[in-house]
Order: structure tokens, then sequence, then C-alpha cells
């Protein structure tokens, strides 16, 4: 795996930057992942100090297996707060993904996924 050069878009609130940088930079690393949205509590502002952290991933190629092995790899990172990942293909809720598309928040996507 090599990881994206592309800049990360924005922080993750209410968290210091160097938190979304080291969950980003391990995720980017997958060149599976299209994209990286922030949703839930906060990409609404509505967050409190140990709010977990809600990712929608797209990567369409990924199985819920790979996502598990990025869950405990991000896990490693030994942060105070939890990564709730999921893979934007296998959500089969029509309001959670109302959710993220209307209120989510791009943290990072490779070139061209726009």
């Amino acid at each position: 795996m090599t990881a994206s050069t592309e800049p990360i878009k924005t922080g993750i609130p209410g968290l210091p930057a160097e938190v979304t940088t080291q969950v980003l930079e391990r995720i980017r690393r997958d060149p599976e992942v299209l994209r990286v949205t922030l949703y839930g509590s906060r990409a609404l502002g509505r967050y409190r100090s140990g709010s977990d952290i809600d990712l929608c991933l797209e990567a369409p190629a990924l199985d819920l297996g790979e996502v598990l092995l990025l869950g405990a790899e991000l896990d490693d990172l030994l942060l105070p707060w939890r990564i709730d990942l999921q893979l934007q293909h296998l959500i089969d809720h029509p309001t959670l993904l109302k959710h993220i598309a209307r209120a989510g928040v791009v943290l990072w996507e490779q070139p061209g996924a726009s």
C-alpha cells in the first residue's frame, strides 16, 4: 500500500490536528479508500470531549474483514476516542445514508473521487 499525498481537507472537530493526521494517514495508505467522511456528533458540532469518531469510508472494493483489520490498526494508535468505521456500500439504513450525505464532512478524498 502506498500513501496518498493528497492533502487532508479539514480536521476532526474537537480533536487536536495531530489526531486527524494520524487517523487519516493510516486510512489513506489503503489505495482502495476513495473518500473519508466524518458524520455524527462531531460533524454536527454536537460532540462532547469523549464522543466517538464516526467515519464513513467510500471504498467499494473493501469488504468487512478488511475494514475490521483497518479498525484494529486504528485501535493500535491508542487514542482515547473510539473510532467507528462504516463502509458506505454496506450501509443498509437509508436514514443513515441521508444523514451522511446531508451533514457529513469530507476529511479526505483521492484525486478525481468527486
